[in-house]
């Protein structure tokens, strides 16, 4: 039995010796850490600090993560709904609406930055009120471009398309989000968002020459006009569908991170439009007076005006009848509709 005591009382003497060394280890490896720190870290000034090779590359670093984002997001940040906007100089025999249509398309890929498709590392990367704004005006042209190859730029739709106003509307067709690399198709480069509208552009240009040639057609019959007012008010109708189910959405939440999304997108659509059928109003001036649509016509493009200059500092998508939080969503449906009837009440004036 005290043989036994012995023993335990010799383990505890070790146990405990070997947590004193432990912890004596344990101090001194925390004062030479501590002691390293100090004297990486100590400096006497700014200067002693950018002395140093490390120092300033963590220098530069906090530097592009505080001032690289946000300043040069704000400074490509630029959502132009100026709807005084005249594009460029139309010329004898082209159609302004057509002229219009590459005008957009130029503004938005060139004189700006193209945003929707822009990969992480871009300073515009985070913006998304302007790519959706962007993405809504291309949806709007990509569309007009079809009625264009299908109707207005052919024969009574029986003669062949025109080969320019093909290639236009096939690459407005094209992805607006894609880059020059698209891993989710293919590890080797490809043609980017930018690239295609240009494209489209440059066929868009290309048909409008010819047009004042006399080598290409543009039929500004009552019946084509009639046809193009219709698919304008079918595309519409999508984007009250649209927000409608959005305004559902942020009934369900306090906050709701898609709504500006959906407006911007919405907004973008109906500036496109407006100047589209602005244009369109110069290029059926004819017909307009002829079926003395006139008065009509103007307020039709004074209620697309009104809905693509709607802008709030922050949107917000509340319910309809909230309070304190706004539905900024309603109001752009409200405004939406209301371009969409006066739409279609031109386009009943026009079958009588």
């Amino acid at each position: 039995m005290v043989n036994v005591k012995n023993f335990l009382m010799v383990m505890n003497n070790k146990v405990v010796l070997l947590r004193t060394k432990f912890l004596i280890y344990i101090n001194k490896e925390q004062v030479r850490i501590v002691s390293l720190f100090k004297k990486l870290f100590s400096f006497d000034s700014l200067s002693d600090f950018l002395g140093m090779w490390w120092h300033r590359i963590i220098a530069i670093l906090l530097l592009v993560t505080v001032l690289y984002f946000p300043i040069g997001g704000a400074m490509v940040h630029n959502i132009d709904d100026n709807t005084a906007y005249q594009g460029e100089k139309v010329n004898k025999g082209e159609s302004y609406t057509v002229s219009m249509v590459a005008s957009l398309i130029n503004r938005e890929t060139e004189e700006k930055t193209w945003t929707p498709n822009l990969p992480f590392f871009f300073p515009s990367s985070y913006l998304d009120n302007m790519p959706n704004y962007q993405l809504g005006m291309v949806n709007a042209l990509s569309k007009f471009a079809i009625e264009l190859s299908d109707q207005l730029g052919r024969m009574r739709g029986s003669s062949q398309a025109d080969a320019d106003l093909e290639n236009a509307a096939g690459m407005l067709k094209y992805p607006g989000t894609r880059w020059i690399f698209d891993p989710s198709t293919s590890f080797m480069p490809t043609a980017s968002a930018n690239k295609m509208y240009k494209s489209a552009r440059k066929s868009l240009i290309s048909y409008n020459k010819r047009l004042a040639n006399g080598e290409a057609v543009f039929e500004a019959r009552a019946d084509n006009l009639i046809s193009t007012l219709d698919k304008i008010a079918k595309d519409l109708g999508s984007s009250s569908a649209i927000i409608d189910k959005q305004i559902l959405v942020g009934q369900e939440k306090t906050f709701d991170l898609k709504g500006d999304d959906v407006f911007y997108s919405s907004k973008g659509k109906l500036y496109a439009y407006y100047l589209i059928l602005r244009e369109l109003g110069k290029d059926y001036d004819q017909v307009i007076k002829d079926k003395e649509l006139t008065n009509v016509w103007n307020k039709m493009i004074n209620s697309f005006e009104k809905a693509a200059k709607l802008e709030p500092y922050v949107v917000v998508n509340g319910s309809p009848d909230g309070q304190l939080l706004p539905s900024h969503l309603s109001s752009m449906g409200f405004y939406l509709l209301r371009a969409r009837t006066k739409l279609q009440e031109v386009s009943n004036i026009l079958l009588k």
